[in-house]
């Protein structure tokens, strides 16, 4: 396709203009994203903690497995924002266009492939976590719901990368504000039951999460295939061809492994998490990860941002630009993460008796929460840094770090359980993320020091 063919009007040009300005109206709606993104968590756990500790552990278990899939969704959202952000610096729309066709299609294969895997054999990915049995068969139905939804949510973060990728953030953020406020209505009617509608439980969280997917795509398909769409209406579902297939998967790959072995990580904590500390070991990481992740959705939306920014100013070869953006980026994230820090660490079990209010449960929440708190600045010193990486497209140096420091967890976990029970396993995850937050900066900043060496 012709760049003539493509209409510009939508698309934002970072190579040029304030630097502070840009980066923070881009990061802006990716970081409200992210937050919707995390309260349609917090709204399930909300209301299903109302039921009791034991409906929050099976559906936390399951928000895991799911975690791995929006991991694994990453390969086509990222290769989309990178590849796209590129093309637009070198001024080559045409190039854009077949990206997206490319990530487009393959974000709806794996996600008919793994939705079909869940709803045929959910039994061996609940058994995994040595769950009670009444709470393994509520997390069996919970997981067999929600993966109805999982093609629409891998095409949903694909056309949010490459929304993203073309400097129009601000379009996701409207889709999935949407998304939510659906899921906020839907959530009480379908897990309580009101008027004609029966009480679903946790199964109705689960309908209604699906529910709201569904009416964030569409408003996506709608915005894409209108009179003069993005990008030219560009087709959704092609044939694969090698060369733009083998640069995403350079690409995105990289990050999604990255992220897959992390929810991977993850879930063999909560194994670990299971083992001594009994449903109530569960309840705290999983519900303590998504109160947690109001600085990792924070973070992670200015890390999209600065990668968006840093990949048309790297192949316009205006690094000086990028490099600016950076400092700007780490000094309000380092702000933010020492004020997230000291609340966790102040008001920890207030903040969890928010979603449960069982004491006993928020008792450990609160314990979670403290030990994390220590770590929350690191983390966003590295998912800032992980930004640029990507932007320059070194995606697999971040995967490194990641998956290195993450494997550490586990023997980290068994050893300090043996030794202090539970929380053992939280101080575990804790230092892992401090040496990330240490060792991704440092290894950055060798690596500007080269590549401004080599432009001179």
């Amino acid at each position: 396709m012709s760049g003539k063919l493509v209409k510009t009007e939508h698309i934002r040009d970072f190579t040029q203009g304030k630097i502070f300005s840009q980066l923070f109206v881009l990061a802006m709606p990716l970081m409200a994203v992210s937050f919707i993104q995390m309260t349609y968590n917090l709204v399930d756990i909300m209301w299903i903690g109302r039921l009791g500790s034991q409906s929050v552990a099976a559906v936390g278990t399951i928000g895991m497995i799911m975690w791995m899939m929006n991991s694994l969704a990453l390969t086509s959202k990222v290769s989309a924002e990178i590849s796209i952000g590129q093309s637009v610096g070198a001024k080559r729309l045409d190039q854009a266009t077949i990206y997206a066709s490319h990530t487009t299609t393959l974000a709806i294969i794996l996600g008919v492939i793994f939705a079909l895997l869940f709803i045929a054999i959910p039994h061996p990915f609940v058994s995994f976590f040595k769950l009670q049995s009444d709470i393994a068969e509520e997390a069996t139905i919970y997981l067999r719901i929600v993966a109805f939804g999982l093609p629409f949510v891998f095409l949903i973060l694909n056309f949010s990368g490459i929304y993203i990728g073309l400097g129009r953030s601000d379009i996701p953020f409207y889709f999935n504000g949407v998304g939510l406020i659906v899921n906020i209505i839907l959530d009480p009617v379908f897990i309580f039951g009101i008027g004609p509608v029966p009480a679903w439980g946790s199964a109705g969280a689960a309908i209604a999460t699906c529910l709201s997917q569904v009416v964030v795509l569409m408003l996506f398909v709608y915005h894409l295939k209108k009179k003069n769409g993005l990008l030219g209406n560009f087709p959704f579902f092609i044939r694969l061809h090698k060369r733009p297939l083998r640069n995403i998967l350079k690409l995105g790959l990289p990050v999604a492994a990255m992220n897959m072995y992390f929810a991977f990580i993850s879930m063999n904590l909560a194994r670990i998490a299971s083992i001594y500390g009994g449903h109530l070991g569960v309840t705290s990481q999983t519900a303590g990860g998504q109160i947690e992740g109001i600085t990792w959705s924070t973070s992670q939306g200015f890390s999209t941002a600065l990668g968006s920014f840093v990949a048309q100013n790297y192949a316009a070869h205006r690094m000086d630009r990028a490099w600016k953006a950076y400092r700007y980026t780490l000094l309000l994230m380092g702000t933010l993460g020492i004020i997230v820090s000291l609340g966790f660490m102040l008001k920890g079990e207030n903040i969890f008796a928010l979603f449960i209010p069982e004491k006993a449960a928020y008792e450990a929440g609160g314990e979670y929460l403290f030990i994390m708190g220590i770590s929350q600045l690191f983390m966003m010193l590295e998912l800032t840094t992980q930004g640029m990486f990507n932007g320059i497209g070194k995606t697999i140096i971040p995967a490194i770090i990641s998956i290195a420091f993450n494997t550490l967890r586990i023997p980290l976990a068994m050893f300090f359980a043996g030794k202090m029970g539970i929380i053992g396993v939280w101080w575990a995850i804790s230092l892992s993320s401090i040496l990330k937050g240490i060792v991704s900066p440092t290894w950055f900043y060798f690596l500007q020091r080269r590549i401004r060496s080599a432009s001179r």
